[in-house]
């Protein structure tokens, strides 16, 4: 079966403490996610394990509404998010790690199985997925860095 494992990284010139809080944070998401349009929260926060949160996003022409549910949350370390709902299940995994300097990696990972004929366009979406995530990580740390 094809699928989609999309691996992208960043460095950011700020502590993992400051840039995992941020990332972590779904409130955040519409400000460096340019695709993702609107976020709602479906339990109430902090963000932990098995919270779920809604959000609407535009990708490949479409519109996209879809709710993650959090299976893995370690503050500063990792976070995993899934969704099985729609054509396009993912799970969605940030990792933070402090290199020299006092920067961060961020390591974004989307990884999924298409259904359906979104199966017919799986690396046509990663290569997309690929440019947006680099874009989505370019905007974040432009972001953190001018705090």
């Amino acid at each position: 079966m094809s699928g989609v494992d999309v691996t992208t990284q960043a460095g950011i010139a700020r502590s993992v403490e400051e840039v995992a809080a941020y990332s972590a944070n779904p409130d955040n998401a519409p400000a460096w996610y340019e695709n993702i349009k609107s976020v709602e929260w479906k339990t109430p926060p902090p963000l932990a394990v098995g919270s779920r949160v809604a959000f609407v996003a535009h990708f490949l022409g479409k519109k996209l509404a879809y709710v993650y549910e959090i299976v893995e949350f370690v503050p500063g370390k990792r976070l995993t998010m899934r969704t099985s709902e729609g054509p396009f299940p993912m799970e969605t995994t940030y990792m933070w790690e402090s290199v020299s300097g006092g920067k961060t990696r961020i390591s974004l990972r989307n990884h999924g199985f298409p259904v359906g004929f979104s199966k017919l366009m799986a690396p046509f979406m990663s290569l997309a997925m690929r440019r947006a995530n680099r874009k989505d990580l370019i905007r974040l740390r432009e972001l953190l860095e001018q705090q």
